[in-house]
This record gives C-alpha cells, structure tokens and sequence, in this order.
C-alpha cells in the first residue's frame, strides 16, 4: 500500500515522502491517525502540483535571504551598554541588544535569529560577531561593537 505522509513518521520518512507499508499498518495506523492518506492516482497528481508550487515559493524565499544575507554580511554597528570605570560592562550584551541595533540601523531582523559567536557572554567593551539566520540555512556574520552609553550619540 502507498501513502503519502502528512506528519514526520519515525522510521518511515517525512512529511510529504510517498512510502510503500504494509497494508495493516497503512489502513490501522497510519491513516487513523491522521499521519498519512492513501495514495492514489488523484492525491499523487494534487500532491505533485502542492510539491511545485512549494517548490517555487521556497525558491522566491530562498532567493530573497540571499539577498539579504548579501547586505547583511560585514555590517558593523554599535550597541551601547552601561559600563563602569574599568570597561566592565554591568550585565551583558544579548542577542536581543544586537538584533535592535540591526532594526534601527534599517534592517529586518527578528531577535531569535540572532546568534552571538562563541556563545560567550559579551561583558566588556570591543567588537564582536554575530550570525544572523536568513533562512532555514543561509546565514550571515554581523560584526557589533560595544560601547559606553555616552559615546553611542
């Protein structure tokens, strides 16, 4: 029996994959459950035309991450931070600092896209990097400088 998986399926494949199983794991479980419908000729041919129209939408998208990951790839900007007499920097600088200074120098950049380098806490002054996720796996590497609050205007 051919299906058509609706769901991730351990062991079988994933959503969208046409796989053969037995017939009572087809009709007992997979379908019950909702996980996969039965392939025939008409749900093949609505789920090749799903498959292409996908598939140009994920090239569109594709290809406007590039061009954003294009711009954003070697952009410095500067994130200011409270800092004491000696440079410390009381607290630390976040994704969530970096991905602001991202929106207000024009870009659109969502804070759970941005990911600090090295995973380290930025607690002191200097010029960092950060890597910004475009798209499922096209990312760009931003560099942010830390300053005092004072000299950022």
């Amino acid at each position: 029996m051919e299906v058509i998986l609706k769901q991730d399926v351990q062991n079988l494949g994933n959503k969208d994959d046409i796989v053969t199983v037995k017939n009572g794991y087809g009709a007992n479980w997979l379908i019950p459950q909702g996980l996969a419908i039965m392939a025939t000729p008409t749900a093949k041919k609505i789920h090749a035309e799903n498959m292409k129209q996908r598939a140009h939408k994920e090239a569109a998208l594709r290809s406007a991450a590039e061009a954003a990951a294009a711009k954003l790839e070697g952009v410095t900007v500067k994130v200011a931070a409270k800092v004491s007499e000696k440079g410390k920097v009381f607290g630390s600088v976040s994704n969530i600092q970096v991905a602001e200074a991202l929106v207000a120098a024009g870009f659109e950049i969502d804070k759970k896209d941005v990911t600090l380098a090295g995973a380290a806490l930025v607690k002191e002054l200097g010029t960092y990097q950060a890597s910004v996720k475009c798209y499922k796996d096209i990312k760009a590497t931003v560099n942010f400088e830390v300053v005092a609050a004072a000299e950022q205007e």
